[in-house]
């Protein structure tokens, strides 16, 4: 897995992982997660389209960011899940949970950056 991250507006990051997101790869998830919001970043977009593998850590690594996210005062929003990890989410009810967008721009249309 490798991850693309940046940061997009003082309090925006993109972070797109790819290839598998399993129990090797989420810690490596979870720090880029944590370090967006040390930073600042309280508006966190995980986008997934180029995820293969989703499996129970990678799905708790999302959990623990979501967590995060929220504790911060911000939240995480999801992207581009294919059809086995839209699965997963359904299996697990975690899509009610998480607030899950087709596209990268549907999920910037709902996105208000604070004042």
């Amino acid at each position: 897995m490798s991850l693309d991250s940046k940061t997009i507006a003082k309090t925006i990051a993109v972070i797109k992982p790819s290839g598998l997101l399993d129990g090797v790869k989420a810690p490596t998830f979870r720090q880029e997660i944590d370090t967006a919001i040390q930073t600042g970043c309280l508006w966190i977009c995980v986008n997934l389209e180029e995820v293969t593998f989703l499996d129970s850590s990678g799905l708790g690594a999302l959990v623990a960011a979501l967590k995060s996210a929220r504790s911060a005062g911000g939240d995480l929003y999801l992207c581009g899940l294919n059809k086995q990890v839209q699965m997963v989410f359904e299996l697990t009810s975690m899509d009610r949970a998480f607030r899950i967008h087709e596209t990268m721009e549907d999920l910037f249309s709902t996105i208000a950056e604070p004042v």
